[in-house]
């Protein structure tokens, strides 16, 4: 069946945050399995070497990558010191300006690569004349001021000069992510066709599969060849560090992963196991949601794996249950002492729980000077995971106990009513369509950039 146009590319600018927009869009996944690397191991003989290189090599002169500039020219096309420095300065500002010098010189050759990932992909849509205008360029650049910064341009441009960057380097970002996208629907996604037989296969499996878990995951994704594993582990090592340490995943995503997904960070939406390579769906199996797990060694390279969530193939998730909830709070006056907190909260407690249900709570929130705020729309999954699993085991009327600080007051949460989730049902025929063609236009995605990449003429000074 022919394709019907609706791969859904990510908009370039809606969903960024300082974070996200400061990273570069790529597709340089060295895929598990992809097409023509296995026929290309095979050819080289013994060891699966293609070349045939001895074991001992004796290398002639001084090679000092390190001393280059990093400027470069791609096909005619210049990347400055400047652009590099400013792209730079997006990415350290996003990690909160905390980068020591190891990971700074890391990054600034990475930048140059996505710079140069970035020119080839405007150079090709101009090739295929599916050129962006700057009147979109621009449309984009006010949308990421006005949705992740509610402010205007130029705020946007005064924040951008402040950590040493400029709009002039967003805004070329976001040219070669539109242009990108642009050169995929008119190149690529024409040619994708997935037959009904395929997504009624899919979807039979799905239903047989119905209670089974599903997971939403994310990937950075490293490659790696022998030679330099031992270098891309060490660089998976410090990544993982710096996710510990409280690091944006999307970011990191966005910057480091050598997937198709690192433009919407690292997302691989939601998943089955069987849908995982071996090595991915072993490390997932346990996983709970907010887990982080890597590197992971894998052919081909490492992945470090983010578990967003996990639910049941076409079940109804009672997280997603609508909530009707009243906040009954206290604030302590400033000195107050842990003794006397405690015994305040559990005063504050007992004049709850003795509400009757909350038609009595407002009257008995008044007595003892407590404030009520309702929400009857309130998303179970929503709720702080410490206090989803209590709520949602609640009857209407009850409470949960007190929580809080001396310094920030305490409170509880009276359930009022619950609207439980309807069942997921059947998966929709066309939903199901387009994820399979977006799935393969990503795959050719891979192949292309490949190609572009092989095809460049690159001069470094």
């Amino acid at each position: 069946m022919k394709s019907k146009n609706r791969v859904s590319f990510p908009r370039a600018g809606v969903a960024l945050s300082v974070a996200m927009a400061l990273m570069l869009p790529g597709t340089a996944l060295m895929a598990q399995g992809q097409p023509g690397a296995q026929g290309a191991a095979e050819a080289g003989g013994p060891g699966g070497d293609p070349f045939n290189l001895p074991d001992t090599v004796t290398l002639f002169g001084k090679n000092t990558p390190n001393l280059r500039r990093a400027t470069a020219i791609v096909n005619g096309d210049i990347i400055t010191g400047t652009d590099v420095d400013q792209r730079l300065a997006l990415v350290i500002a996003a990690n909160g300006g905390k980068i020591s010098d190891e990971e700074r010189t890391q990054l600034r050759a990475q930048v140059l690569r996505n710079l140069i990932d970035e020119t080839l992909q405007i150079q090709e849509a101009k090739s295929a004349d599916a050129t962006i205008d700057d009147s979109e360029v621009n449309d984009t650049f006010a949308r990421v001021a006005q949705e992740n910064f509610h402010q205007d341009v130029n705020a946007l441009d005064a924040y951008l000069a402040r950590v040493g960057s400029s709009s002039a380097s967003l805004k070329r970002q976001i040219k070669g992510e539109l242009a990108w996208q642009r050169v995929l629907r008119k190149n690529v996604q024409p040619f994708i066709n997935v037959s009904q037989e395929e997504v009624k296969e899919l979807i039979a499996k799905m239903q047989a599969q119905k209670g089974t878990d599903e997971y939403h995951v994310g990937e950075i994704y490293l490659s790696a060849t022998q030679e330099s594993k031992p270098s891309v582990a060490a660089n998976a090592n410090r990544i993982m560090d710096q996710l510990r340490q409280g690091g944006s995943f999307v970011a990191y995503a966005r910057q480091y992963s050598e997937a198709s997904t690192k433009v919407v960070g690292g997302d691989l939406g939601w998943v089955r196991l069987s849908q995982l390579p071996t090595e991915l769906a072993a490390a997932a199996r346990d996983m709970q949601p907010g887990q982080l797990t890597g590197p992971v060694e894998m052919r081909g390279g490492f992945s470090i794996i983010y578990m967003i969530d996990k639910r049941k193939v076409l079940t109804a998730d009672p997280r997603d249950a609508i909530l009707a909830l009243k906040q009954i709070s206290i604030d302590f006056p400033k000195g107050t002492s842990e003794a006397d907190a405690n015994k305040r909260a559990t005063e504050f407690s007992a004049a709850i729980k003795g509400a009757k249900g909350c038609g009595g709570v407002d009257a008995a929130a008044q007595k003892i000077g407590a404030n009520v705020v309702a929400n009857d729309q309130v998303k179970a999954r929503d709720l702080p995971a410490a206090l989803q699993q209590t709520v949602l085991a609640m009857q209407p009327g009850d409470s949960t106990q007190p929580f809080g600080s001396v310094t920030e007051g305490v409170r509880m949460l009276m359930l009022c009513g619950r609207e439980e989730p309807k069942d997921a049902g059947a998966p929709n025929f066309d939903q199901v369509l387009g994820q399979m063609e977006d799935e393969r236009v990503n795959r050719r995605a891979q192949l292309y950039m490949r190609d572009l990449r092989r095809d460049a003429i690159i001069e470094y000074n």
